[in-house]
């Protein structure tokens, strides 16, 4: 065993020391913040953020932060799409260049005609065009591997949604629901070229979600990404811009030189917005819904600008992210809230839809070794080499 746990228990004390000395500057800050969350008024905090030179990722807001709305009735007939997905990378020290994504999914219908379908659709990637995203416009390329393939999956994780829909009955009130976040924070900075965010975004994302919301204009439909756990800030930072103390907000000016927890807008600092929720919503509730300002949202998302809010299902708060026309649409609004409640409630804790599509998704530990297994079987049937790389070799064997 490489890691010695008794050394490593040794050190655990400053663990906790560390993590009792900051729970009590958290409540602090909470307090603080929920005074601030109850005083600050939506049209002056936006105001500040668009005046202002802020170097905060703020949400935008539209409501009042302190809003807090209660669980709507859940009709007794409705439907719950869900997809996630999972992926097998590029293995380097492989000959075989490929990676492969499979797309879980699962249909849950409630009613009098109740039923549910769950599909694993596994898609090998192997060929050249498809290993690497090309410039039309220049010879060069990007290769799909590591956070590439991530967001290329992402957007099939959408593309599948958007199947999903369309092969549904429209006659019941729907969710559909994906794993995690709608913005591809990849892309947010020049991270990647331009041809890259073409193919993901124009070529990807935004043609499936204008399928989506096509589908939502001839049926009760909401989409939406449920994010366990979130760890956003946004919400606090548009409480930093409610304390700030300067008639103008300017962070690097006023405060750029101040070590973190100085400057005068740390007094609500270090929380995260989910955080801020579980103390200001009480089980059931949803937060006001907010809107992302990520730069990519609001540069290439037009008519799919992504809005959010807080949701307290009694085991925990998720931030909720929906596409913004089922964010004003006051009916998919409401089946959207009602139905995670119930859908967690389920669930244990965790909507239970996307349970069953992530258990329709994941790749095991097992299936990883046996997807490497049947690409080598499967080489060597063809007579082709299958040497590995010696540091992988090492990996496997025991020297002494």
């Amino acid at each position: 065993m490489a890691l010695d746990l008794d050394k490593t228990a040794a050190q655990l004390g400053r663990l906790t020391a560390s993590l009792r000395q900051r729970g009590d500057v958290k409540a602090d800050a909470l307090a603080q913040a929920l005074t601030a969350l109850r005083e600050a008024d939506p049209e002056a905090v936006e105001a500040r953020r668009a005046g202002g030179r802020v170097t905060w990722l703020v949400a935008g807001v539209e409501e009042s932060l302190r809003d807090a709305f209660a669980a709507p009735s859940l009709p007794d007939d409705y439907l719950a799409l869900s997809v996630d997905g999972s992926h097998v990378d590029v293995d380097r020290h492989s000959p075989a260049r490929c990676y492969l994504i499979n797309i879980g999914s699962a249909a849950l219908r409630y009613g009098a005609r109740s039923g549910a379908a769950l599909r694993s659709a596994p898609t090998l990637y192997a060929r050249d065009e498809e290993l690497a995203l090309a410039d039309p416009a220049a010879a060069r390329d990007m290769a799909v591997e590591g956070p590439l393939l991530g967001m290329v999956r992402a957007v099939a994780e959408v593309e599948a949604l958007a199947d999903l829909v369309e092969a549904s009955p429209p006659d019941a009130p729907t969710v559909a629901l994906l794993d995690g976040t709608l913005v591809l924070w990849g892309l947010a900075g020049q991270g990647y070229p331009e041809f890259v965010r073409r193919r993901l975004l124009e070529d990807g994302l935004l043609p499936a979600l204008d399928r989506l919301r096509s589908a939502a204009k001839g049926r009760t439909l909401a989409v939406a990404s449920y994010i366990s756990l979130p760890r956003s800030t946004e919400v606090m930072n548009a409480l930093r811009l409610h304390v700030c103390p300067y008639e103008r907000v300017d962070c690097d000016a006023h405060c750029g030189a101040l070590r973190s927890g100085t400057r005068p807008c740390d007094a609500v600092g270090g929380l995260t917005d989910g955080e801020l929720a579980a103390a200001a919503l009480r089980p059931g509730e949803r937060s006001a819904v907010f809107r992302s300002n990520s730069g990519v949202v609001s540069e290439r998302y037009g008519p799919h600008a992504v809005r959010f809010f807080y949701l307290n299902v009694g085991e925990e708060v998720a931030r909720v992210e929906t596409p913004e026309w089922t964010a004003r649409d006051p009916e998919a609004l409401a089946l959207l809230h009602a139905a995670l409640l119930s859908q967690a409630d389920k669930g244990h804790g965790y909507p239970a839809a996307l349970q069953e599509a992530h258990e329709q998704a994941v790749i095991s530990g097992r299936d990883r070794e046996g997807f490497a297994l049947l690409v080598e079987q499967a080489m060597t049937a063809e007579g082709l080499p299958t040497a590995t790389s010696q540091k992988a070799r090492s990996k496997r064997t025991r020297w002494v």
